[in-house]
This record gives structure tokens, C-alpha cells and sequence, in this order.
């Protein structure tokens, strides 16, 4: 294969922000840098990226603003792209069936997510998984090759969904060094004046979705109330993220009391400063196929608690065992874990050191290699 092969790839969106928003934007882009010509095949493309020389985009309606009933006209799209010519097709689970690659963000068989809602939404939920589940197995089936994004997903795909372990690879995330890096102290100090963090209290982050449970805020808040209890805890929560529960979790924070010691930030797209600017990061997922937004935080050089059972766990040394949380559920683990952190934050962020080097060597460019070469694609 040269340089001058050309590739579709099937996903949602492409926008430098979210996990497997972020990577395929990301391959998408080095792919168009390396000669290959691109086309998108998605219901939004960031202005960056079609700008490019060999980037197309087609365009998939999104009904409604549904992604739901976007992957119907998404799937036609991508059909008559890939009858038009010869080209390599990436697709994303079961956005689109292709007897070419299928990119491996999430496993839908994985997990079963539960949130508050009421009958017609639970109805729905499960009319959607169904359909999920189907379109997810048919795909990875037919997929020459799976590219998997941890050896977490690598074993759901294989445990869950019966593919073969010979076409299934793992490609990690890469990573953009410049803007999630280790900030100078004078950094730090301008960042949390700008937010209106305090200069003396430590600032603790969540990001993630409030739409259902996946994520562990319910441990998170758990622990973070029983620790606002003990006399000597003053660190700030700030929690990023938007979703259908998010009502509900403000109204329980004004409840206990806690309005001045957790901080709900909404969706924010200044996440890198954020990041800078904090002193540590929680993610008590119940499930994460990887978890771009903890290996951001440990580019960063934040100290970062994450379930053991995510693939970003996998990228962490020994060393650093006492940051995994064997259970999501455990509340009572998660405040023990962060007390140790309290105790001396910055003998833990020098332990994180290591790995934050290590992680941010890994440009997004780099994965974009990595990705070419697992796929069998010569090196431009």
C-alpha cells in the first residue's frame, strides 16, 4: 500500500474534543497530512479538518438531532462511499458493517447502563441496546481486522462478541503533548485565579458524563460527602459534564450542604487549562473501554484514580497500584484512596511523573502510525 491509498472512515463526528470523537479526528487528519486522501463520513466535521488538501466530507442527516436515528442515513451514506471507488473503510462497532477495518471505541456488550428515567425512556433504552448489541456483532464479524483501543476491549470483543483473537489488534490513544502537559507553577496560579479556584484548597476533577451511572459519580459523591464530614478534608471537587442526572445531583449537593465544596462546570471545551490548573483527578467508571480524559490527566502529571478495570489502567506501572480502584461500587475504598492522597500530594504527583513523560511521547501523529501499520498500510 502507498501513500496515495484513500480511506473512509464512519463515525459520528469529528471534533478535537471527547475520546473516540478526538481519535478519529486525529487519524483522520494525519492520514490527509500523509497523502492519503480522506473522506468523512459523519453528521459533523470541524471546520480544521475538511479544510484540509484530500479531506471530503459527506454529510449523514442526524433526525431529530438524534444519533440513534442518525446511524440509518450514517450507514447509507457510508454504503454508497464505499461502492464509488476502491478504498480502505474504517468504521466505528456498529456504525457500518465493511469486510475492511472496524476502529473499537466501545463495546456495547459490555456494559448495560442504568440511569433514572421514566418507563417510555427505560423502553426506549432497551429497544436501542437491542439494536446496538445486533449491529455491533454483525460488524465486528465482518471486519477483516479490529482495531481495539486497550486490551480491555480487545477481550470484550473477543469474550463478548466472538471475534477472532488473530484479527484483533490494540492501537492505544495518542495524545497532544502541547496542550496537555505539566504546568509551571506561575501557570497553575494565573489558571486558578481565571477559574476562580482557591489558591490554598486542592481542586479535584471529574469528567464525565451525568446522562447515567457508567461513570461512578454516585461512588464519587458518596465518598466526596463522608469525607466533607471529617474536619481536616478541604478539597474542591469540580465536576465536568452535562447529562440528564445532572438536576437531580446539583439539587443532592445543595441538600447535604456542600454548594462551596463541589463545583458543577457544565460541558467545558477549555478542559487542557483545567486540567493544568487542578491538583488531582477521580474516575470511578463501572465500565471504560479506555479513558482518554484520565490519560490526558496523567499527561498532565495529575495523580489520577481510576476503576482497574478501564484500559487506561493498563498504561499504569506498579508503582502506581494504589491509584486503581478495584470496585467502582466501593465508595468507602475510593475516600480511603484519597485521604492517602491529601496526606501528601506531591510524593504522589512525583511518582506520576514517570508515566505522565511517558504518555504524552505518544502524539496523536504517532497513533496515527501505529494505526496504519496495524491496518497494513504502508507508512507515508
Amino acid at each position: 500500500m502507498t501513500s496515495s491509498d484513500s480511506f473512509a472512515i464512519v463515525t459520528g463526528d469529528f471534533v478535537p474534543t471527547g475520546g473516540m470523537d478526538r481519535a478519529n479526528y486525529a487519524l483522520a487528519s494525519y492520514l490527509a497530512r500523509s497523502g492519503h486522501p480522506v473522506e468523512l463520513v459523519t453528521h459533523r466535521a470541524s471546520p480544521e479538518l475538511s479544510a484540509l488538501a484530500g479531506v471530503r466530507v459527506r454529510a449523514a442527516r442526524k433526525p431529530l438531532g438524534s444519533y440513534f436515528l442518525g446511524r440509518w442515513p450514517l450507514r447509507w451514506e457510508a454504503a454508497r462511499c464505499a461502492r464509488e471507488a476502491p478504498k480502505r473503510v474504517v468504521a466505528n462497532g456498529g456504525n457500518f458493517t465493511s469486510n475492511d477495518v472496524n476502529w473499537v471505541h466501545y463495546v456495547h456488550a459490555a456494559f448495560r447502563p442504568t440511569a433514572s428515567a421514566s418507563l417510555a425512556r427505560r423502553l426506549k433504552g432497551r429497544v436501542e441496546r437491542f439494536i446496538e448489541l445486533r449491529a455491533e456483532r454483525a460488524a465486528l464479524h465482518a471486519a477483516r481486522i479490529v482495531v481495539c483501543n486497550s486490551e480491555r476491549t480487545r477481550s470484550d470483543v473477543i469474550n463478548l462478541c466472538g471475534v477472532d483473537p488473530a484479527r484483533a489488534v490494540v492501537v492505544y490513544y495518542g495524545t497532544d503533548p502541547d496542550q496537555f502537559r505539566p504546568a509551571p507553577e506561575h501557570e497553575r496560579t494565573e489558571l486558578r485565579a481565571k477559574f476562580g479556584w482557591p489558591a490554598d484548597r486542592p481542586v479535584v476533577m471529574f469528567i464525565g458524563a451525568l446522562g447515567d451511572r457508567r461513570k461512578g459519580f454516585d461512588t464519587l459523591f458518596t465518598a466526596w460527602s463522608a469525607l466533607c464530614q471529617e474536619p481536616g478534608w478541604d478539597p474542591v471537587l469540580a465536576v465536568v459534564g452535562r447529562g440528564a442526572e445532572l438536576p437531580a445531583w446539583e439539587e443532592r449537593v445543595r441538600e447535604a450542604g456542600l454548594v462551596d465544596r463541589v463545583r458543577f462546570l457544565g460541558f467545558r471545551s477549555d478542559v487542557p487549562e483545567l486540567l493544568r490548573a487542578a491538583d488531582a483527578l477521580v474516575a470511578p467508571t463501572r465500565y471504560e473501554a479506555y479513558g482518554l480524559g484520565v490519560h490526558e490527566a496523567l499527561c498532565c502529571g495529575l495523580p489520577a484514580i481510576v476503576s482497574a478495570s478501564a484500559g487506561v489502567a493498563e498504561r499504569y506501572p506498579q508503582g502506581l497500584a494504589d491509584l486503581l480502584l478495584p470496585d467502582a461500587d466501593d465508595a468507602a475504598d475510593l475516600a480511603g484512596r484519597l485521604r492517602r492522597w491529601r496526606a501528601d500530594p506531591a510524593a504522589v504527583r512525583d511518582r506520576v511523573r514517570a508515566v505522565s513523560d511517558a504518555l504524552r511521547a505518544i502524539t496523536w501523529d504517532e497513533m496515527g502510525r501505529r494505526f496504519l501499520q496495524a491496518v497494513k498500510v504502508d507508512r507515508a
